[in-house]
This record gives structure tokens, C-alpha cells and sequence, in this order.
């Protein structure tokens, strides 16, 4: 599954959440979505966490 893919679920699941739960519902699937997406990449490789939080830095 391509990031196009991907990103035409994450908007169809988030539009179903707003629709038929309102906004809490679409804000705690759109929350619970960006804290998935943040796994996955370190999980990849594709995040380093030393670096976002200013670790591993050279001062």
C-alpha cells in the first residue's frame, strides 16, 4: 500500500469518525492516528527520537 493509499483511508476513517461520532470522536481517531504514524516511523527507522528530542546532539 502506497502513501496514497494510506493517506485516502486515514481521510475516509476520519471523515466516518466526524460524520456519525462528531468532533471528539474525529479529534480522539485523528490523535490516536498521528501517535500511529509516529510508531510506525520509528519502528521503520524513518524517525530518530534522539534527534526530535534534542538528544545526541554535540553541544
Amino acid at each position: 500500500m502506497n502513501a496514497t493509499q494510506t493517506g485516502l483511508l486515514a481521510g475516509l476513517a476520519l471523515g466516518a469518525a466526524g460524520a456519525f461520532g462528531g468532533f471528539t470522536v474525529f479529534l480522539t481517531v485523528l490523535v490516536s492516528g498521528v501517535i500511529g504514524l509516529l510508531i510506525g516511523r520509528v519502528l521503520d527507522g524513518h524517525l530518530d527520537l534522539g534527534a526530535v528530542l534534542g538528544r545526541g546532539r554535540d553541544r
